[in-house]
């Protein structure tokens, strides 16, 4: 089938329209809120020992986020189906650019966060669990959690909704008893003269970058946007109110954390939750920690094990080869799909390969979100004539906020981290190289990914 002859594909094919905002919200602050604002503000008060400073830091950071996500949104209302940066790139370039991301993702992009998270709850969870085997506590959780994806939708549904609002919960819980029973330190919120020189600095723009890192997962909604109920008004409620939840839990959290324990005392450190639990519980302030976030990161992992299989199942839509991914169980589950995802993240977690996999994959998503949203500009430019249920807030000012810094954090990695980047650049040209190889074996495969010169994406 060619390309101009592709149907209109929409949320019905790539799942029932069952989730609700409400669910999709969830979804969008799970996956965001993992270790990082737990593990970060110990090397960021190093360089700005500024509580202003520190808290406009994260703020500018979820700022850049919300610009992602006005952008993401009016892609995600023009064209409807699961799988976020496969089916934007597919339609705003070529189906070539849209295998290439969804391949990066499908193979190694949730796999390798999955198991990363499964090994941070193994480091927390000892602390609640002493003597526990590490290792089977982060396989057996991620396999747990993979059960309860292949139960379907509906069962999916309730257990990221109570998990996510029980992580919420304790961690409001936690800032609540931070400003009522911690000891208030020495650091001051209100700006300051030599705050200037703090955020115009080095550090500051180069904290920034992983402050970005700490809020990836702002995008997760549009992963199953085919199984979302009313996708053009609730995907843009669903990222922005995930996003801003998340944006308000963070800058919250660092004031906390330097409301309660000394900047000296975080200073370089890495479990900057655990040293400020200590100060405001005791000895058994280690165990609340470690448990808050146990709780937090299961949340995470079930996200993650939802949104990333729905890249193979529609890919598996489109291209013959892949077929068997797009294959659902009796409950609308993409089974193979997730087992898939749960066979490489638990090889991942048995060789210990994810951390060097999460470095060299760092560029590959940093560049696939940078022209997903240069997107949002081109087919403005482009096709002026696409509805657009929704349009990007602020437009074209955030759109470009959001590739300024993401362009920045590019460069950064290029030249701190050269060599990843480069493996980052081969996973996506190994990805170029396949998607020729299925266009060979099968003409009428790639060629019936949706083209965005044919269709508006909805059904």
């Amino acid at each position: 089938m060619a390309a101009s002859e592709t149907p209109a594909l929409g949320g019905r094919l790539s799942g029932g329209s069952t989730v609700s905002v409400a669910v999709a919200t969830a979804i969008v602050v799970a996956d965001m809120v993992g270790v990082g604002v737990f593990t970060s503000l110990g090397f960021q008060v190093k360089d700005i020992p500024s509580g202003f400073a520190i808290l406009a830091l994260w703020s500018v950071g979820g700022i850049v986020a919300l610009c992602g996500v006005f952008s993401y949104s009016e892609l995600g209302a023009m064209f409807p189906r699961s799988s976020g940066e496969y089916n934007f790139l597919s339609r705003a370039y070529h189906p070539a650019f849209g295998f290439v991301a969804g391949f990066v993702s499908a193979t190694v992009g949730f796999a390798a966060p999955v198991a990363l998270a499964a090994m941070a709850l193994e480091q927390y969870g000892r602390a609640i669990f002493a003597g526990a085997p590490s290792l089977l506590l982060a396989v057996g959780t991620v396999w747990a959690v993979s059960l309860v994806q292949l139960t379907g939708v509906k069962h999916s549904s309730t257990f990221q909704l109570i998990s996510t609002i029980l992580k919420v919960v304790l961690i409001t819980a936690f800032l609540i008893a931070g400003f009522v029973v911690g000891t208030p330190q020495a650091v001051s919120f209100t700006p300051q003269e030599s705050d200037i020189g703090y955020v115009a600095s080095a550090p500051f723009a180069i904290g920034l970058v992983f402050v970005m890192y700490s809020f990836s997962g702002w995008n997760a909604a549009t992963y199953i946007i085919g199984e979302l109920r009313d996708a053009s008004q609730n995907l843009p409620r669903a990222l922005f109110s995930g996003t801003l939840i998340v944006l308000v839990l963070y800058v919250a959290l660092n004031a906390v954390f330097l409301h309660s324990a000394p900047i000296d005392k975080l200073a370089g450190q890495l479990d900057v939750a655990r040293i400020a639990g200590t100060y405001m519980f005791g000895e058994i302030g280690g165990r609340i920690v470690g448990a808050m976030i146990c709780i937090g990161l299961i949340s995470s992992i079930s996200a993650m094990m939802w949104i990333g299989p729905r890249v193979m199942m529609t890919m598996g839509e489109d291209i013959p080869a892949l077929r068997v991914f797009s294959r659902k169980s009796t409950q609308g589950a993409p089974a193979y799909a997730i087992l898939f995802q749960l066979a490489v993240a638990t090889l991942m977690l048995l060789t210990r390969s994810f951390e060097a996999v999460l470095d060299f994959i760092q560029f590959s998503l940093l560049f696939c979100s940078f022209f997903t949203v240069l997107g949002v500009i081109k087919l403005r430019i482009t096709r002026p004539d696409l509805p657009r249920p929704y349009r990007a807030w602020g437009y074209p000012v955030t759109p470009i906020i959001f590739l300024l810094v993401t362009l920045f954090m590019m460069y950064y990695l290029v030249v701190e981290r050269p060599l990843q980047s480069f493996f980052g650049a081969l996973i996506m040209v190994s990805g170029l190289l396949i998607y020729l190889v299925f266009r060979k074996k099968d003409d009428s495969g790639p060629a019936a990914i949706p083209s965005p010169t044919h269709t508006t994406g909805r059904s």
